[in-house]
């Protein structure tokens, strides 16, 4: 769900990301899915094609911008970002506890989890790059109102590389390319982690949902004025465009039926329209709704929506801050180059 938007890029000929970022369980595919209208019946997973030989990868999106989950502005990310790792931290168990796992959402996070745990999931290499592209929407506010642009492409191959990296893949945005550098202040390279969350990364997290939440609670940065049961839905929203390891993608299923306020949204849909199963947490600090949209058909993520709850300075409520649909996502040899193509 995460990127690094065009607009942040425009500043310098290197893009530098300046925090965390989505990825999905991987699933198989005989073709690349496309982008599409909203359709009349239930619409299959996208798809995840694994290139050997081949190249590819991921998108990455900005820490949260109080008080917008997902905004990429030019000039005034930084300066907006506050991060607050522990003051706010509940006890570790605090969020999972059996009275979470009774909210009705658990059951449907339940199915999904499920069908991530039975997905086959490619072996992946410290030299090669994670794919990922997608439909996306966002509102600028550099204007002082929330402007939405047009629906776009957007591409990311991510460094899958175990060591700290000083160039962490490419961006494409509506055709242009640019290198994704180093998070600032990364002199020694950025390691993997959650702004560049790489399979093996994704590999050694805890497994059993409760241990998971702790850990999430423990490490998911904090945006002021955002709630932090919020931060942490956000950061597991953050991983689900990514290739991992089935029991990964499990278990955060599991662990974010256990965060308070998780609740279902009947009537989700992604960038692209396509409605689906919705997962959706609302933060009332700051006035925003975040959906994540599933397959009706196999459970698969397909994308997800940022939305504001109440009126603002700069907007309406109602008013969409971002959204994603995913299309593809893959592992691939060489950044810049397309899953079963030598195409650049």
């Amino acid at each position: 769900m995460r990127h690094i938007d065009r607009d942040q890029a425009t500043t310098a000929p290197a893009v530098t990301a300046t925090g965390p970022t989505t990825a999905t369980p991987a699933t198989p595919a005989t073709a690349p899915a496309t982008a599409a209208t909203a359709p009349a019946t239930p619409i299959p997973a996208p798809a995840v094609t694994v290139a050997v030989g081949r190249p590819g990868r991921r998108r990455l999106r900005p820490v949260l911008l109080a008080p917008v989950t997902a905004l990429a502005l030019a000039g005034i990310v930084t300066a907006a970002i506050v991060l607050n790792d522990g003051d706010r931290r509940p006890a570790v168990g605090t969020s999972s506890g059996a009275a979470a796992d009774m909210q009705p959402v658990s059951v449907l996070l339940g199915q999904i989890s499920d069908a991530a745990g039975k997905r086959d999931t490619p072996t992946v290499q410290d030299d090669q790059f994670s794919y990922v592209r997608e439909k996306v929407r966002e509102a600028d506010l550099s204007s002082g109102k929330a402007v939405v642009g047009p629906l776009h492409d957007y591409e990311l191959w991510l460094s899958q590389d175990s060591e700290p990296v000083r160039k962490q893949g490419l961006i494409r945005s509506d055709g242009e390319t640019m290198p994704l550098n180093a998070e600032f202040g990364d002199t020694n390279g950025t390691p993997a982690g959650f702004s560049r969350p790489t399979y093996q990364w994704l590999a050694s997290l805890p497994t059993d949902p409760g241990r998971l939440l702790d850990h999430l609670y423990a490490k998911a940065p904090q945006a002021e004025n955002r709630e932090r049961d919020q931060a942490v839905f956000e950061q597991i929203g953050d991983l689900l465009d990514q290739v991992m390891p089935a029991r990964t993608a499990a278990a955060l299923y599991r662990a974010a039926a256990k965060i308070p306020g998780v609740t279902e949204a009947p009537r989700a849909q992604d960038a692209v329209g396509r409605r689906g199963l919705g997962i959706a947490r609302s933060d009332t600090e700051n006035g925003v709704v975040t959906e994540w949209v599933f397959s009706t058909q196999d459970f698969a993520y397909l994308g997800h929506s940022t939305r504001l709850t109440k009126d603002t300075s700069y907007a309406e409520a109602g008013t969409l801050l971002d959204s994603s649909a995913l299309l593809e996502s893959a592992v691939v040899d060489t950044p810049g180059r397309l899953p079963g193509s030598e195409k650049k």
